[in-house]
């Protein structure tokens, strides 16, 4: 779940959540050993409250539908998604403030440069490829279950697409627009007030961090490679986000 849903959704006192994501349905370890896990670190939930769990990489798991859904085949599953393209030169942006001597972006991306072969095999590129992603999933779990929430529309209108969350979980509609203002030296929307404290709540420092420069050729020809795959994903979820 994305820090300004998680934040956000704590308004509400509608949803319990364990603060930090706890990975426990990836590989390693018996599959009964971590559901007990799930059990024991999940906060008690009051009558009308749903309890939340996050943790980004379970949606690009390939264990981890099958996990999840021996435990319940009735939660719910909210996934917040990007632009791949914009979402891999994040993610090596990410990489590269913790290991600045990493080959370049442009040398990752391509198994050949000169037949403008990618490297699907470099995760940054892999997790992009959603439609692939979520034929996992539909293994498992319906449409019905699965919430696709736009990280661009969690920018650009927060409360918008906050509602559809709400919605999907049949909660009330009790964020609204009135909960956020844009900080414009971030570039993101912030909560007005965070439950427990008197003052706003923005991203942490490590979000919002600047893009290096991207060859516009490198760009162009990961737009080229995930454009079937973007509209795969549109048709599976019924929804055009605009990538392309």
């Amino acid at each position: 779940m994305d820090k300004v849903g998680q934040d956000g959704f704590r308004l509400s006192q509608a949803l319990s959540s364990i603060r930090d994501g706890v990975v426990v349905w990836e590989t390693g370890g018996g599959k009964a050993g971590k559901m007990v896990v799930v059990g024991d670190l999940m906060p008690k939930t009051l009558e009308g409250q749903i309890t939340m769990e996050k943790t980004p990489s379970y949606f690009v798991t390939k264990e981890a539908p099958a996990r999840i859904y021996a435990m319940s085949r009735d939660t719910k599953l909210i996934v917040v998604v990007r632009d791949p393209v914009t979402r891999a030169i994040s993610d090596y942006t990410q990489t590269l403030s913790k290991k600045p001597d990493i080959p370049t972006f442009e040398s990752l991306t391509f198994k050949n440069r000169t037949t403008g072969l990618i490297d699907t095999s470099w995760s940054a590129v892999q997790i992009g490829i959603y439609a692939k992603h979520l034929d996992n999933w539909l293994q498992f779990f319906p449409m019905r279950q699965i919430l696709f929430v736009s990280g661009e529309r969690l920018i650009s209108d927060p409360a918008g697409e906050l509602g559809r969350v709400q919605d999907f979980l049949g909660l009330k509609r009790i964020i609204t627009d009135k909960h956020f203002y844009f900080n414009q030296t971030k570039g993101f929307p912030c909560l007005k007030k965070a439950e427990g404290s008197s003052k706003p709540h923005c991203l942490g420092k490590t979000k919002g961090r600047t893009h290096p420069n991207i060859d516009p050729e490198v760009v162009q020809r990961l737009r080229d490679f995930y454009r079937p795959f973007n509209m795969k994903f549109y048709q599976m979820t019924g929804h055009n986000f605009g990538w392309d």
